[in-house]
């Protein structure tokens, strides 16, 4: 079969009303000029990037005109504004960028679709490799030359933290560093380091060469301002502050967890570092409580454990409702709002006059919510309890800097989860929405699942079309599988859902049946895309 997309308000797209259903090739037809030139692009294997065997076809046809007294501009419910994440890899390691062809296709797509704009992940360990102070934009100053060449929006995402899968790491001379001081990172109560970020006990440390990790941080933004001077306010209207691991405000607490567990465990507090244990120990003498602040708690179950392996989290009697839990619990929280407070607190002034939107990410650690103590959270810095809001705080520290929540988990929803788990997603998310709207603070929204499913857009569009809903969401990411047959014809269909959710019946969607051709596929491709 082939879809067509037509740029009008006439746009025939899957005629498959809000069901799902199997399809083939896709081809995309815009009005009455020859789109693109012949030519053939491909993604290798790379991160984000894998499931081989899709094409997709974009072909130019010549169309009737449409008179212009006929089209009627299709409008955004809410004003929701949706954004596409590019490969976290777009710019590899050695600062080139990956698959640019492949990359020019999809941006043109996604221009056709009608989607405000794309996600950059720019990487601190790409800019910033072998030297502080020494930086390098060349691949990042490519990538969004070519979104703004094709007319959409940026927002840009900087990351102050390794990704393993896209097998990026911090700078060369920071990983140098934490050979020689290994308490620069987060660390558990065996020994194991987390070495994709820096321990925010030493945000205020000068660790790096003489420097703290916050000047650091500030001095990579005013460069990144300068080289992007350009295209901030203009191509670039927004950007996120990375606040920890995978760019979420939280600390390492699952990094021991099995994938092979069905059943989620609670994860592990992360405050052995010296500098944490510094802090715990200022704490406890201040407090007047020395004796409480030798270290975390010895109750406390292992990564994979649940709730009830131990003392410290159980439902009733635990040792979290006691004055020691408050004691750990309030300070090991405060710590994780205080870094974000300087981040935030940095990204403002750097950026305050730009006339961009500025981030943070806020995790859905939907993991126990059922149960009173709410461990997994709690592992994580969330103090957030049966009988506790954890994310008062946290809204009035977004609102005291004017910076915008993104939240993912909207494509999740409570049903199919393992009792076992005691999880409960929507619930969670729902608290975090109120405690943003008490307290003024806008809210973008993120699918959780690279593998989104008829129902889950089905979740992000209940979401997106809510009363107080999201101003912008970011849809996660550009790949393999975000072209491929099974799932892209339903991205199409949600972001015209979202762009024309009551259409008339002369604007239902066409489909096309046609012989399927063979797929020409490389042993290296993970997605072939070719235009004709």
């Amino acid at each position: 079969m082939e879809v067509s997309v037509i740029g009008s308000s006439q746009a025939k797209i899957l005629k498959t009303g809000l069901a799902c259903r199997e399809p083939g090739l896709l081809s995309f037809k815009n009005g009455n000029d020859v789109f693109w030139r012949k030519s053939k692009v491909s993604f290798g294997q790379s991160s984000g990037l894998r499931n081989s065997g899709v094409r997709l076809t974009l072909k130019a046809v010549q169309t009737e005109a449409i008179e212009p007294q006929k089209i009627s501009r299709p409008q955004s419910r809410g004003g929701v504004r949706l954004y596409v994440g590019l490969p976290l890899d777009v710019v590899s390691n050695s600062n080139v960028v990956n698959h640019a062809r492949a990359i020019a296709v999809g941006l043109k797509a996604l221009k056709l679709l009608g989607v405000e704009g794309v996600e950059l992940p720019i990487w601190w360990g790409v800019v910033e490799k072998e030297a502080m102070g020494k930086y390098d934009w060349s691949g990042y100053l490519a990538v969004v030359e070519m979104v703004h060449k094709v007319g959409l929006k940026l927002h840009v995402s900087l990351c102050f933290h390794g990704s393993k899968h896209a097998k990026i790491p911090l700078p060369e001379w920071v990983r140098k560093i934490g050979e020689h001081n290994p308490s620069i990172f987060f660390t558990d109560h065996t020994g194991q380091q987390y070495k994709e970020c820096l321990s925010l006990a030493v945000d205020e440390v000068p660790v790096l060469e003489g420097k703290t990790p916050v000047q650091v941080y500030n001095d990579f933004c005013e460069s990144f301002k300068l080289s992007f001077s350009s295209f901030i306010g203009s191509t670039i209207n927004g950007i996120s502050m990375g606040l920890g691991p995978d760019g979420d405000l939280r600390y390492p607490s699952h990094q021991g967890i099995s994938r092979r567990s069905k059943v989620p465990g609670v994860g592990e507090f992360q405050c052995y570092d010296k500098s944490m244990l510094a802090l715990l120990k200022e704490h406890g003498e201040t407090t007047g409580n020395p004796l409480w602040a030798l270290g975390g708690p010895h109750d406390a179950p292992a990564y994979d454990a649940s709730p009830s392996s131990n003392g410290f989290f159980k439902d009733h009697g635990g040792s979290w409702e006691s004055p020691y839990g408050d004691f750990f619990l309030s300070w090991y929280s405060s710590l994780l709002v205080r870094h974000a407070d300087r981040l935030l607190s940095l990204a403002s002034s750097a950026f305050g006059d730009s006339e961009v939107a500025i981030s943070g990410k806020v995790p859905l650690v939907h993991q126990w919510y059922k149960t009173r103590s709410h461990p997994a959270e709690l592992t994580a810095g969330f103090y957030n309890t049966q009988n506790r809001d954890g994310y008062e705080a946290i809204a009035k520290m977004f609102a005291r800097h004017s910076c915008k929540m993104i939240l993912p988990g909207m494509d999740l929803t409570d049903e199919g989860r393992l009792q076992e788990g005691l999880s409960s997603p929507e619930l969670l998310l729902g608290q975090i929405l109120s405690a943003c709207k008490k307290h003024g603070v806008e809210v973008s929204g993120e699918n959780s699942s690279d593998t989104v499913a008829c129902g889950g857009f089905e979740q992000i569009r209940k979401h997106l079309l809510a009363e107080d809903a999201a101003h912008s969401f970011f849809y996660q990411r550009m790949g393999a599988y975000f072209f491929s047959p099974e799932h892209f014809p339903l991205f199409t269909q949600f972001v015209r859902s979202m762009k024309q959710p009551q259409m008339h019946t002369d604007d239902l969607p066409i489909v096309e049946e046609e012989a399927e051709e063979p797929m020409a596929v490389t042993s290296e491709s993970g997605i072939q895309m070719q235009t004709a």
